[in-house]
Formats: structure tokens, sequence, C-alpha cells
């Protein structure tokens, strides 16, 4: 009897664990408390699970980062992307990007100019435009509600001007906005999908702690500005007149792949430039991190990886490995190292964000973004996992996309569980 009961335990275990999980994840999806972080209601739409097409979407990257004011310096400038594939359930499932238009919009987020950014004020003399940015459009064209571009098998809307203050409080900092991402019929404009998914966004960048005039690198500087004190220090160390010639684009010097600008070809890239100075002058650890990438507030590396302990060293090295990166945000962690997944998660390119694996979907599409792979922390990043299969963990319920459950084994070679319950785990 006591091998009939064991017997049972193990079997029954799985899936006890995996219902624990879910129930926990969608009462934290349900909080309703006030904090930056909590859930919102997932807009009213059909039930994608059961519809004839659903649709994935993701955003390139775990967080997107602006300046807070551009009046003497620009980093970052406003600038999300999103991208979406759209999916034919069936036996098989067949990737769809033709007869169909994909759109966006951020039902809370309607603008980014005045008050919430001062953006458009300086952003013809920092990018060298022609002529003024209209308020509220990117530097792409994009705007916070527009059709998303086909790219091959997918689609894609890049540069999208979105900040962290939704229209309903302006001056709260709100980091994990949530965009609608809606499918329709191109000849009737009949709605057949939609989906919500987090534009990670926020101008959480400590500079603050060693650069508002009272810092230990600085304390000979009174500029009562932190901007100012960043770049009067640049100056008297490197003999350059960036106070004269504000406002100033870092990247105009400092090539930065992360805005396509190759810089002064004699000076070192923004990403090394920053690292470099900074190696000695941070925390190593997580703090320094979070001391310019957002930060204790906003928390961008939330995935389960984070939850499990791993940190931004675990990935991307210290301060001096990231500094020796030759091309950074092109030359990243990959998946299929062999001391992390190995060949069982192999990229089929060098970026995550840019590989396929399984009947041609992309990675983030069923495991989510960098820095928020699924479960994250986060509910707003679990809203559209749980609209599809019930439960915020990596994409692995098959009848999402399957018409039928299919024989054999699953994405990456794993076997699956020929139950009614969907699977909750995740790829680490």
């Amino acid at each position: 009897m006591d091998t009939v009961r064991s017997r049972w335990y193990r079997l029954l275990l799985p899936t006890l664990l995996a219902v624990a999980l879910w129930v926990g994840v969608r009462a934290l999806a349900a909080d309703s408390s006030a904090d930056v972080h909590s859930a919102s209601p997932l807009p009213s739409s059909p039930d994608t699970a059961s519809s004839e097409m659903i649709v994935l979407a993701w955003n390139d990257l775990g967080m997107h980062c602006y300046n807070r004011s551009f009046q003497d310096l620009a980093v970052l400038p406003p600038y999300n992307s999103l991208r979406a594939q759209v999916i034919q359930v069936g036996d098989p499932p067949q990737v769809i990007t033709q007869g169909i238009t994909v759109t966006y919009v951020f039902t809370d987020n309607t603008y980014s100019a005045l008050p919430k950014s001062n953006f458009w004020l300086y952003a013809q003399d920092l990018f060298g435009l022609a002529g003024p940015l209209a308020p509220n459009i990117g530097l792409t064209g994009k705007g916070l509600v527009g059709t998303m571009d086909l790219h091959d098998d997918h689609f894609v809307a890049e540069g999208i001007p979105l900040t962290e203050f939704r229209d309903g409080a302006p001056s709260t900092p709100y980091p994990y906005q949530l965009a609608t991402v809606i499918v329709r019929d191109a000849s009737t404009n009949q709605e057949l999908a939609r989906t919500v998914t987090v534009a990670p966004v926020s101008t959480e960048m400590h500079c603050e702690y060693c650069h508002d005039d009272n810092g230990v690198a600085d304390d000979d500087i009174a500029t009562g500005v932190v901007e100012q004190n960043i770049l009067t220090l640049h100056d008297e160390e490197n003999g350059t007149t960036l106070m004269a010639g504000r406002p100033v684009l870092c990247a105009g010097c400092h090539a930065s792949n992360a805005l396509n600008m190759a810089g002064n070809p004699a000076l070192p890239s923004l990403s090394k430039a920053m690292h470099d100075k900074h190696a000695e002058k941070v925390h190593p650890g997580m703090t320094g991190c979070y001391s310019c990438h957002p930060g204790p507030r906003t928390q961008c590396l939330r995935d389960v990886m984070a939850q499990q302990g791993m940190d931004c060293i675990s990935c991307h090295g210290t301060m001096e490995t990231v500094a020796g990166n030759p091309n950074p945000w092109l030359n990243e962690p990959r998946c299929d190292n062999q001391s992390c997944h190995g060949s069982g998660y192999a990229q089929d390119q060098a970026l995550y964000r840019m590989s396929k694996e399984h009947g041609g979907v992309y990675c983030a599409g069923c495991h989510d973004s960098p820095h928020a792979i699924a479960p994250s922390r986060q509910p707003n990043d679990g809203l559209k996992f749980v609209a599809l299969q019930g439960n915020p963990g990596t994409l692995s319920d098959c009848t999402v996309c399957h018409s039928s459950l299919p024989s054999g084994a699953g994405p990456h070679g794993t076997l699956r569980f020929k139950s009614c319950l969907p699977i909750v785990f995740s790829a680490y």
C-alpha cells in the first residue's frame, strides 16, 4: 500500500505544484494595491485562446530608459519598440503575415510631451533634424497609436516615444506600461485577435548619487544641476567644451548601437566609456548596476532567473567585462551557452531577442523579453500569458496554437504532460 501511495504522490506532485503556483501568481496579479507595479485589467476582447487566430506580442528589451530632462544632455530619447507574430490556430499552426493589419495603442498614455517630457523642445538640436519634431511623434515617425510594420515573418513598431507616465497620473512613474495589440482583417477591418503586452520604460537613472554637486567625485563643482555637473566634470577632465554646446547628445561622440550612431571612431563607445569610467566608483554588484540602470524602484531585472538568485553580473559579467564588449547591444549573453541552458535552447541568431525556434515562433513570443523571462515578478508581464493559457508562466499549453494536442516532443525537445492542465514551468 505504501508503494502505491508513493507512486501516486510522485504522479500528482507536479500537478499540485503547478496548481499552487498558478493560484499564487493569479492572486498576485489580482492585487489591487496602488503600487506603481500593480497589474492593470486586461482590456475587453474576444477569447483569444479559442479564436481562430492568436497574436503574440512582446517588447524587444526588458527595459527602455530615457532622460527625465533633455535641457542639458541626452543619453537616450523616448524610444520604445513592440514586436508581434500572428498565428493561425490549426494542425499545424501557421504564422500569418498577409491579409491582416496589426495596430497598437496605449489606452492610458495618449501623449508624451509636456508635462510628461520636454524632449520635443530639444529634439531638433540634439539629433540635427531639419525642423522641429512634431509633439508626441518619435524619431522614426511612430506615435503612441499606430500600425505596426511587416518585417518578414513578424510585425514591428520601432521608436515609439513612450514615457513612464500615464494620462491619469502624469507625475507618477509607472514603468510597466501596457500596449494593446490588435489584429484585424485587412479587407473588412474585423477584429481577429488582440493581446496586451508590457512596454517597459523608466527614467530611473541615478546620476545624482554622485553628480548632485555634493558627491564624492565632484564636490568641487557647484552647478546646482546634475546634468550640468556631469558636463562640467567632462570638460575639466577631457578638455571639451560641452557646457557651451548644450544640449549634448552623448552618442554624438561616443558610438551607440542602441541608437545606431557611429560617433567618433577615435573615441570609445558610450558603453565602454561609461562602464570603464564608473567601474571603480560604484558597487560591484546589483547595487552598482541599479545606480545607472532602472533601478531600486523599477527593478528592471525581474525575470524567473532573477527570482532564483541570478543578477546582472551572472550573465553580463563585471563592469570591466561589459566595458570590454567590442560590440555592445549586438554581442550579448546567449541562452545556449554551455554554462547555462546548452544546445537544447540553441539560438539561431546572435541575439536571443532575434532568435526563433518551435514552428518559427520567436523565443520572446513564448518566453517574453530579455530581463522579463516568464514568469516575471511583475504582474503586468504575465497578463498576456494568463489570457492565453490561464497562468503567467512560459507559454507552454500546446492547444493555444494547436487545434488538438500533438504527440511527441514539444519545443526544445521537452516532453509534455498529456493533461488538461497547462504546464507551469519556465525555461530555467
